[in-house]
């Protein structure tokens, strides 16, 4: 296929190859499906291996999810200006680099390098992958074609905890990288051999300050909550960390303002549909991720399975959220968007709340049943909140309302990791008697509660076993009840403020293919 640009682009869109192009996509699509959820089912392993504290495994989770979401808009220009098929491929090549990074280290830190290097692969792939389908096809199979590519990286996150725990109980830790290698490599040789190189030159240019700032910004965030249950809140470092994030990121506010064509346009936040849609979607994904980073543990530590066995338990959850966003935009048709979203959420406020009744002795029934309904309560409110947020801007807007979403959310995945898990690990510090154990080994069992059985093995201290069962479902309840609290005040803050025109979906029937095309 012969480099086009995009007003050039309709002969490309009658190659019978186009097919065969879009499986690269969806290949690519579905790694970057595993790579969000197929870790969570791995740290319990990899704590206890590396010997990785309950803040080390946040960064591991965290690295990938922080840079990813720094990246996004300044990837989707680079396409834009150098050619949207070499960077798609420059991405591939970073997340192949950083999958083999993970496959042969065996440190927390350089998990934590692999992961970001990953990131910034993720990065370059996931605009890209939606902004060459308008080279590939006409409007007629466009709408298809994204269904095809959303629905790719869609199943990877239920299939991730499958994945993931069946490498774990047949192969090493480092299994759950290298399963990339070779779906990245047949995605870079369809990509090499069938994708049109397509680009916009008329498209701005990377703004190398707002970038960095959003890295910064973001990356001293994060490490200053995460840090912050170790040190505690009141440490120099933690409140200079803080202090230093809210400097980068009011001044990248600033100059993003200040920008004619800013890459984070923050204009758009003033336009009441959208921002609340978007704070919504947002909620939805801090609480997801916050989730399923506390839930792995719980199933195989305190409820004792196995890496597979946790992966399949986790699937009701992901069952609910694909029947619920299956079935949303009948729903919404009926209902309207409004109704519809805050619904979402106040089921999903109640699936937390029931989930933090959970005791040691609860067993898996109650963990599966408040699953079950967190998952329909996700789907119902992610996906009409999405959809209703760029349905509230003119067409002419929606490639950058598209952008900014997409970043709100990623940055709503990395601080739901964050926050929750930091309020988990204080939690459970505080609520783990280490009374009569050695130093060295109190600090062990404080790590985390997989440390903690590692260390009850070793002294074959069965109360020590029981107490940081105890101390982990404590923090784990604490977790889902302020989940479930913070769902409930964002439900009645959409029912009571969302303008119910400006948020149906159904009045915005076309909004994926004129989002899809305005990114052009």
């Amino acid at each position: 296929m012969a480099t086009v640009t995009d007003d050039s682009a309709a002969a490309v869109r009658q190659d019978p190859r186009r097919w065969w192009a879009l499986a690269a996509l969806v290949a690519s699509m579905l790694v970057l499906g595993f790579d969000m959820t197929i870790l969570n089912v791995a740290l319990p392993t990899m704590a206890e291996q590396l010997g990785a504290s309950t803040g080390e495994q946040q960064w591991m989770a965290d690295a990938y999810v922080v840079v990813f979401a720094a990246l996004m808009l300044p990837a989707g220009l680079l396409g834009d200006r150098f050619g949207r098929r070499r960077i798609l491929m420059s991405g591939l090549g970073i997340f192949l680099a950083g999958s083999l990074i993970g496959t042969l280290v065996d440190d927390v830190s350089l998990v934590v390098v692999a992961r970001a290097v990953m990131g910034i692969g993720a990065a370059l792939v996931m605009p890209l992958a939606m902004a060459v389908l308008p080279a590939l096809f006409g409007p007629g199979e466009r709408t298809k074609a994204i269904g095809i590519v959303s629905a790719a990286g869609a199943l990877g996150a239920p299939l991730g905890p499958i994945v993931g725990g069946w490498l774990l109980d047949h192969f090493w830790w480092g299994s759950i990288f290298l399963i990339n290698v070779p779906m990245v490599a047949i995605g870079l040789t369809a990509c090499l051999f069938l994708l049109p190189e397509t680009r916009d030159p008329a498209s701005p240019a990377v703004d190398i300050v707002s970038t960095a700032l959003t890295v910064a910004g973001l990356g001293t965030l994060i490490y200053g909550i995460i840090e912050a249950p170790v040190r505690g809140w009141g440490d120099p470092l933690v409140i200079g960390m803080l202090a230093g994030a809210a400097l980068l990121l009011a001044a990248l506010v600033l100059r993003e303002r200040r920008t004619a064509r800013p890459m984070l346009d923050m204009t758009l936040l003033r336009d009441r549909a959208f921002f609340l849609n978007t704070m919504a979607a947002t909620l939805v994904m801090f609480v997801l991720s916050g989730l399923m980073f506390v839930l792995p543990p719980y199933l195989q530590a305190v409820l004792g399975h196995d890496a597979f066995g946790t992966g399949v338990r986790i699937l009701p959850m992901m069952g609910g959220l694909l029947i619920a966003a299956k079935g949303a935009e009948p729903v919404v048709r009926r209902f309207g968007a409004r109704a519809v979203i805050s619904g979402g959420l106040a089921v999903l406020a109640f699936a937390a709340i029931l989930g933090s009744r959970t005791d040691v002795g609860s067993g898996y029934g109650l963990t599966a049943l408040w699953l079950s309904v967190a998952g329909l309560g996700f789907g119902f409110a992610i996906v009409p909140s999405m959809d209703a947020a760029l349905g509230a801007l003119p067409v002419e807007r929606a490639g950058s309302g598209s952008g900014l979403l997409m970043t709100v959310r990623q940055v709503g995945s990395a601080l739901g990791i964050a926050l929750l898990g930091s309020l988990l690990a204080g939690a459970y510090t505080d609520r783990l008697d280490t009374d009569g154990l050695p130093g060295p080994a109190a600090d062990a069992a404080s790590d985390s509660v997989v440390a903690a059985h590692g260390v009850a093995d070793r002294l074959g201290d069965g109360g020590l076993v029981d107490a940081a069962n105890s101390a982990y479902v404590h923090g784990m309840d604490l977790v889902l009840l302020v989940s479930g609290v913070a769902a409930l005040v964002t439900s009645l803050l959409v029912a009571a403020l969302l303008p119910r025109a400006d948020g149906a979906v159904a009045d915005t029937p076309d909004l994926g293919k004129a989002s899809a095309h305005a990114r052009q």
